[in-house]
């Protein structure tokens, strides 16, 4: 059998108990230029939530009643197809399940064997994770040695890493936002960000300021509303303003909170961006190259929050909005699916 986790009712405000429910359906057959993986292992991503919700995206909502969208790592199993042999480790759009097929419309990528890394590293760094925060830094934040940057959800997977390669790179300064004194003292201390404010504690704007009071070059936002207004108050002239996400607003899209502070685009003649990491596609081999080389290296710190077991995928999801995570989160499936 093939236990899978589907979307039972749209959330209003976070997951909860009559979101989802976990069912059992036959587990699907290899067929003609198709290939059966096992799950080993699922990537937690913020624009999950998004997804559950009726409305327009880059990707179209789940539907009631379908498996909940995701992407993740397994094993092949069974194949048919020419791409892919029995034993491949391959990466791709699992979803919240145990069996999954590639085919022509849902294709993976096969994971090379011996680099070093284990999976959940793999699917952190050199996955969307990682691959984000690279372009999002160099290609749409256009970074340059010397700028100054801060990044809002600095102690997430994609916001720790974009400072990493900020101070990499030559940044003068990286300031990260963060929720709370230990994730703050995390971001510095194991991350290497030159300081970290808690957004919840009070005047974030006047903080920004006195950390930063050359002004901002490069604002890598992940959060979105109030800290973005916060820090839009505090951009250099000709900074470059990186949106990437907005988790503060995820469980409250009817009651989003604007921006009040867009006029410092003009005055500062700056740029507000967003952007997909899709987008980048092509480009994938180029940040993972690098970043590899970081974490061979030893420049490149990064964590990993372990859930085990498909059925704790929603408590999982949660963890990126309440702040019970530290890193990347990834849901075990099958433990035995590893990379060599």
């Amino acid at each position: 059998m093939n236990r899978q986790i589907i979307l039972a009712n749209r959330p209003v405000g976070a997951v909860d108990s009559t979101t989802t429910t976990l069912v059992e359906s036959p587990r699907p057959s290899c067929g003609p230029d198709q290939a059966l993986i096992k799950v080993g292992m699922l990537s937690i991503d913020p624009t999950i939530r998004t997804w559950m919700n009726d409305a327009p995206g880059y990707l179209p909502p789940i539907g009631i009643g379908d498996v909940i969208r995701s992407s993740g790592a397994g094993v092949v199993v069974e194949s048919n197809s020419s791409r892919y042999n029995p034993g491949d480790i391959v990466y791709g759009m699992t979803n919240w399940q145990e069996w999954v097929l590639a085919d022509d419309q849902n294709k993976f990528t096969v994971l090379p064997q011996g680099m070093g890394l284990d999976l959940a590293t793999v699917l952190n760094v050199l996955g969307v994770t990682g691959i984000t925060a690279y372009f999002g830094l160099t290609d749409v934040g256009q970074f340059h040695e010397g700028d100054v940057v801060v990044v809002s959800g600095a102690a997430g997977a994609t916001g720790s890493v974009v400072g990493q390669i900020a101070k990499a790179r030559g940044a003068r300064r990286v300031v990260g936002i963060a929720g709370g004194p230990e994730k703050c003292a995390e971001v510095v201390e194991s991350y290497g960000f030159d300081d970290c404010l808690d957004y919840r504690e009070p005047h974030l704007a006047r903080r920004l300021h006195e950390s930063c009071p050359e002004g901002i070059d490069v604002y890598f936002d992940n959060v979105g509303g109030e800290i973005l207004d916060a820090a839009l108050s505090n951009i250099a002239m000709r900074a470059r303003v990186v949106l990437c996400g907005a988790i503060s607003q995820y469980n409250e899209m009817k009651n989003a909170r604007g921006v009040t502070n867009t006029s410092m685009l003009i005055m500062r003649r700056a740029r507000m961006e967003g952007f997909i990491v899709l987008d980048y596609s092509s480009r994938f081999a180029e940040a993972q190259l690098e970043l590899a080389g970081m974490v061979h290296a030893g420049s490149l710190v990064h964590r990993e929050h372990l859930v085990t077991g498909l059925e704790h995928a929603p408590d999982a999801l949660n963890l990126l909005f309440t702040g019970g995570n530290h890193g990347k989160t990834l849901v075990v499936v099958d433990e035995d699916v590893q990379l060599g």
